[in-house]
């Protein structure tokens, strides 16, 4: 169970907000343009909007989603780890389960992490 230094509600929403959004800059070189988080029980949710590259976007409008859905995968693998120790020092609670994923049209991003415990 959290301590009571443990962030809850809005706050613990916008410190994971600020943490993913801040893991996503580090690794692809810019972050999504608004992105929020909430929580149920023991699944917490991240959405990210408008969260492709320029180049990226270039290559969707040419019809190239499969390329950039194979490469976008790949990041996804890579900032795992990242994600969700990010995730674990925050909620106090270890991540059981990650699920990412992108859409193109319209371009979003949902990190989803189930817990061990709710929070």
């Amino acid at each position: 169970m959290p301590g009571s230094d443990q962030l809850q509600g809005g706050e613990l929403n916008a410190a994971v907000t600020s943490a993913l959004v801040g893991i996503h800059t580090e690794y692809l070189g810019r972050g999504p343009k608004t992105a929020s988080t909430f929580h149920h029980g023991n699944v917490l949710v991240t959405l990210m909007y408008e969260v492709l590259t320029p180049a990226e976007r270039s290559l969707v409008r040419h019809g190239h989603n499969e390329a950039i859905g194979g490469i976008r995968h790949l990041f996804q693998k890579t900032m795992e780890v990242d994600l969700r120790a990010a995730v674990e020092r925050i909620t106090g609670r270890r991540v059981v389960g990650f699920i990412s994923g992108n859409q193109f049209e319209p371009d979003l991003a949902a990190e989803l992490f189930i817990l061990d415990e709710p929070l």
